[in-house]
């Protein structure tokens, strides 16, 4: 066992349910809004285990976004209010760029979407009309093949040239109140990760279809998280990486109930920024 693993076996953790996928003959697939009359939002079927989750902070300066897919790290904002479309576009956007940047050697970063969660007690992800909500099952954003046709969606005249490069997709994740420790992020170490883990999943929405990732549960997997996460605190989250040399490809990542008890819960508030990052070489 390597220095890391070892570290990571003595961290502090808690108990947590994740809900993985039941392993099945047919693709999964998710409608993305509400689906035709008689026909189920999804055809998977939940499969909750109870997992080790680590604290990850004992260990933060050490972990990479090429071995783990995940990185933890200080960053203080000058946005004020994170619901201000404003100010994300014109500051945040920006900073997110510089952040990731610097983070993965990137020559170039592009923000090209946002979604900001407030947990709605009972409600459920994706309801017309109401904020998004916390995603409680094991998933990757993204696939082999959609990674790819992101950046053609994205960059439009200069995606395939753009596309002979290695680019990478990365998450900015914080929370936007604070402590959190209503509905954490549990984030899997991508080197724990072992071949059949992930299964790709159709997306359905109007008009199109995307394809991300589900997971079935396999007890080697290594879960981490972040107690009490502050604002001026940011998870940085590999959904994708082109190259395959053996560093992080994708991290699987879910919302988890925390069993911590606490005298204060405060519903989970939660912004997270998606971008692409473009190598010259």
């Amino acid at each position: 066992m390597d220095m890391q693993l070892e570290a990571a076996e003595r961290l502090p953790s808690v108990e947590g349910v994740l809900n993985f996928m039941q392993p099945m003959r047919n693709k999964p697939r998710e409608y993305a809004y509400e689906p035709p009359a008689g026909i189920p939002r999804s055809n998977v079927t939940i499969d909750p285990h109870t997992v080790r989750i680590r604290d990850m902070r004992p260990i933060a300066p050490s972990l990479s976004l090429e071995r783990e897919g995940f990185a933890l790290v200080t960053h203080r904002s000058a946005v004020t209010d994170f619901h201000d479309e404003d100010s994300l576009r014109r500051v945040y956007y920006p900073e997110a760029e510089r952040l990731v940047a610097d983070a993965i050697g990137a020559n170039r970063v592009v923000v090209f979407d946002h979604t900001v969660r407030r947990r709605i007690e009972g409600m459920a992800d994706r309801t017309p009309g109401a904020p998004r909500q916390p995603s409680a099952r094991v998933h990757g954003d993204y696939s082999e093949a959609s990674g790819p046709q992101r950046v053609r969606d994205v960059m439009g005249a200069e995606a395939e040239a753009l596309l002979q490069h290695r680019f990478a997709i990365i998450n900015v994740w914080r929370p936007i109140r604070a402590p959190l420790r209503d509905a954490p992020l549990a984030v899997c170490d991508a080197s724990s990760l072992t071949e059949g883990d992930l299964v790709a999943a159709d997306l359905l929405y109007r008009g199109r279809a995307g394809e991300n990732y589900t997971m079935v549960f396999n007890p080697r997997q290594r879960w981490f998280y972040v107690p009490d996460m502050q604002v001026d605190e940011a998870l940085l989250l590999k959904c994708y990486d082109s190259a395959r040399d053996g560093r992080a490809r994708f991290m699987p990542h879910t919302a988890f109930t925390d069993p911590t008890p606490h005298a204060q819960v405060l519903p989970r508030e939660s912004i997270e920024l998606r971008t692409i990052a473009l190598f010259s070489g």
